[in-house]
């Protein structure tokens, strides 16, 4: 019985079945020959364990210094009024609607939503399909949305945007159809929509593979937006007045001073600025005919004057983009700054047991944690009265463009930064 059980194990144990022709054991014709170096190890030998360990590095490039061709002109730049301010009355005005983009080639919505849109559709041609028999892999719910620029008549075209609201992967190859574009209330329509679909990009993907370029669930109609409606605007209001708002990022005193001086040498005492400093009201003569209104606006702003530099940084914790203004000043200070870089890297490991040995297959993790802390010194920064004298301290410092962004953001607290900073 025990050699009929290990003839039946022995393809499994490394086992080999033999005739005996021998005469000098005393035993049966028929055994077993069992290699020693095989069971005498004390079992069968367990397979290879994974040994690879997962890795996270933490790395900082070189710093690229930029070559100027010239030196830098910080003195006061002359520009046309124009550029500081805009007009009252000739604003933009935004139109949206919820439309449907078709022809997609497997990349759009699993959601019921686009099957309940698509129906809505075919109804408006008297078709009647049940939802159910519907697919929705080749359509897209999206959001259309177009800028009417003032003073546009009915029947031009404008460019028009699509984006995706649903689980659409691509808008890549399809087409809107015919949208209609409201204002806030959803009463008036504005502006019709419909054709190609333009991706600025790609998307490929395979089993276990993909490749994408830029954002393919937004897409461009140019041309696509017919207009529908006329929106009324003019550029002197009924009170007979031209209003010039100054932009935001020019929004100071000097330049209200500036603007407003500027158009009373032009036309003598028909400026003057508004009580909250944000604009200037330009009296239009009455005795000029409507006709001229615009010829009168275009002088004005055609005006140079001296912009005024503003002293403001304008920060993206996002992208890292720092931008400076003529006018940032430092105070001197006492400054230090240190990296905290944590490396973690995670490692996940699958022990098999071997054959007859009893065990359970178990997964076991294991954590590399990695911590590198600078010991930064304390640097002394002189003040700075001038923007290359600002750009000269802080460059001493040798920060990343992230680090310079919580830096100058504590710098403005503490007072050293002189200087409003704004994040986009």
């Amino acid at each position: 019985m025990y050699a009929i059980l290990l003839l039946s194990l022995a393809p499994f144990m490394g086992l080999t079945s033999s005739q005996d022709t021998g005469g000098d054991t005393g035993g049966d014709q028929g055994g077993v020959v069992i290699d020693p170096a095989i069971w005498t190890g004390g079992g069968i030998e367990a397979p290879t364990q994974p040994n690879r360990k997962s890795t996270s590095n933490v790395r900082r490039s070189r710093r690229t210094a930029p070559i100027l061709d010239r030196t830098p002109n910080l003195q006061a730049t002359q520009t046309k009024i124009t550029s500081l301010v805009s007009v009252r009355g000739m604003e933009d005005n935004h139109v949206m609607g919820i439309g449907l983009v078709t022809g997609l080639a497997g990349t759009g919505d699993s959601s019921s939503s686009a099957k309940l849109l698509l129906q809505n559709l075919l109804l408006t041609r008297n078709i009647n399909v049940d939802v159910q028999d519907l697919s929705s892999k080749n359509i897209a719910v999206v959001r259309v949305e177009a800028t009417i620029p003032a003073g546009i008549r009915p029947g031009q075209r404008v460019d028009v945007r699509a984006s995706t609201i649903g689980d659409a992967s691509s808008l890549e190859g399809g087409t809107l159809a015919m949208t209609e574009l409201t204002d806030v209330s959803g009463r008036f329509v504005f502006v019709t929509a419909s054709g190609p679909v333009t991706v600025g990009g790609f998307s490929f993907s395979g089993e276990n593979a993909s490749a994408t370029r830029n954002h393919v669930t937004v897409g461009t109609l140019p041309g696509g937006g017919k207009i529908e409606r006329e929106i009324e605007t003019s550029i002197v209001s009924e009170h007979g007045y031209l209003y010039l708002d100054v932009r935001a990022a020019h929004d100071t005193l000097g330049n209200i001073v500036h603007i407003t001086d500027a158009i009373n040498n032009l036309y003598p005492q028909v400026a003057r600025p508004s009580n909250d400093g944000k604009s200037v009201h330009v009296r239009v003569p009455d005795d000029l005919p409507k006709n001229d209104y615009v010829a009168f606006a275009h002088s004005i702003l055609s005006r140079e004057v001296r912009a005024e530099s503003v002293a403001r940084v304008i920060i993206n914790e996002r992208s890292g983009v720092i931008v400076m203004g003529g006018d940032v000043r430092l105070q001197p200070g006492i400054i230090t700054h240190g990296n905290l870089t944590v490396t973690i890297a995670e490692t996940n490991e699958t022990s098999q047991p071997g054959a007859f040995s009893g065990g359970t297959t178990q997964t076991q993790g294991s954590t590399d944690l990695d911590v590198v802390e600078e010991d930064s010194a304390l640097i002394l920064a002189p003040g700075a009265s001038t923007l290359q004298e600002v750009v000269d301290v802080l460059n001493v410092l040798g920060t990343t463009p992230r680090d310079m962004i919580t830096l100058l953001q504590a710098m403005s607290q503490s007072g050293t930064l002189l200087a409003e900073i704004r994040r986009m």
